[in-house]
């Protein structure tokens, strides 16, 4: 990685792409810190517990949420807009037509997903509103209040959409990843001083810290793996004619990504946990609420064992679903098909959808394994030891490690193109 930064930087082109990532990402982290006026923000620490759904959205953006800066929504609503198009692409057959008619179609639908993006960051920012007012952290209850705080996180939300695009662009990698990026990467200071107060205060020995810090380098490099792991599926292509010219078969593969949804599938599964109990902050009063929040049988509450078995089974199942509504075995095995190719041993029209299906379900519910598990081990360790308040996730560790392999390889293919000799040797 670092040999490709270095061979990068020496591409004239590459280094004004490097320098404007850098500046933008500079301006987005001080915006990250210019707050929405008339909240309390110390009312807000208990909603953003390591674990819950705003501890998961305060994660994600740089604990924008917790200091409820402008861009205390970040992405999210694009992201979400992002999912919902694509599920719907899926499920209606005039967007599903749209979406193979070439880069004009992928522009539509693009478009589509920035005005859903811009609806939904209304709803999102009138709901955060809503659990802010619950939770006393306003300090003005005014229509004025609530019309200043909808239309502050709705344009700050509306405008880190067009700066992600800005970085695609201009910039290397994915500007929407990047921005996600960046935010998980601006918690490790905190998180490295909150483990040092722990072991100064003697809540934890020096033994227990590096233990600690072991197992997350070590949680590190499976994630690593993990990403890298494709389960590769053998296409033997036979020869053929064209006019003139003879092409002889060739044998290539198609890469299966053991990994690739699993991040999809902890943020859905982390969204159905803490649903109960965001709507339960509405009338805290009720017997719903006291049920989700006070039950010793709440599958709802992080200090029960049954909060993290239905998280777990939640996390297998929204990756392997996420995984067969996304890739589709029939299309698959027909353009297979168009293009003269075959699996070797395997007959080509249904024999071939249904292995290339069976193998996509082996790789979805394995990756939705490793996904819960990386999920679910932060919150049994904040829950048994003295590890309490320490934002170390492993879903984090997913996305910054998928983003950064993302970038990375962007980089040497922008490398590749343009027959950089240091590079190829």
């Amino acid at each position: 990685m670092l040999s490709t930064l270095r061979n990068a930087w020496k591409v004239p082109d590459l280094r004004k792409r490097i320098i404007f990532t850098l500046f933008m990402v500079a301006i987005f982290r001080m915006g990250n810190f210019i707050p929405v006026p008339g909240i309390d923000t110390s009312k807000l620490v208990d909603l953003t517990q390591n674990g819950s759904l705003f501890g998961f959205y305060d994660l994600i953006s740089g604990g924008a949420f917790s200091r409820f800066s402008i861009f205390a929504m970040g992405v999210l609503p694009y992201i979400n807009s992002s999912i919902i198009m694509q599920l719907l692409t899926i499920a209606i057959p005039s967007l599903e037509s749209l979406s193979k008619e070439g880069e004009e179609g992928r522009k539509k639908i693009q478009q589509y997903t920035r005005y859903g993006a811009v609806i939904l960051g209304v709803v999102q920012a009138f709901s955060t509103y809503g659990i802010i007012s619950s939770a006393g952290a306003l300090k003005d209850g005014s229509k004025l209040s609530l019309f200043i705080i909808i239309l502050t996180l709705t344009t700050a939300s509306t405008f880190l959409m067009w700066f992600g695009d800005k970085i695609t662009e201009h910039g290397l990698g994915n500007g929407v990843s990047l921005i996600i990026f960046i935010n998980i990467i601006s918690r490790f200071p905190s998180t490295f001083y909150r483990l040092v107060g722990l072991q100064k205060a003697e809540t934890i020995n020096f033994v227990q810290l590096i233990m600690f810090m072991a197992i997350a380098l070590a949680l590190f490099l499976i994630v690593v793996i993990m990403s890298l792991a494709e389960r590769r599926i053998p296409v033997q292509y036979a020869g053929r004619a064209v006019g003139n010219k003879v092409y002889k078969g060739q044998s290539t593969h198609i890469p299966v990504n053991v990994n690739a949804s699993a991040v999809i599938g902890i943020i859905f599964a982390i969204s159905v946990m803490q649903f109960p109990t965001t709507i339960g902050q509405f009338w805290p009063e009720s017997a719903f609420y006291k049920f989700v929040t006070l039950n010793p049988y709440s599958p709802f509450r992080q200090d029960n064992w049954l909060y993290s078995v239905v998280y777990f089974l939640l996390t297998v199942f929204f990756t392997w679903f996420y995984t067969q509504v996304t890739f589709k075995p029939d299309e698959m095995a027909e353009n297979m098909h168009k293009s003269s190719g075959f699996i070797p041993g395997i007959r080509p029209g249904q024999p071939t959808e249904e292995y290339i299906d069976r193998v996509l379900t082996k790789s979805s519910i394995i990756g939705g394994t490793f996904a819960a598990i990386i999920a679910v081990l932060p919150i049994i360790v904040s829950s048994n030891t003295s590890f309490k308040g320490i934002s170390f996730g492993g879903t984090g560790l997913l996305i910054i490690v998928g983003v950064a392999l993302e970038t990375i390889r962007q980089m040497e293919s922008q490398l590749v193109m343009r027959h950089y000799k240091g590079f190829l040797k």
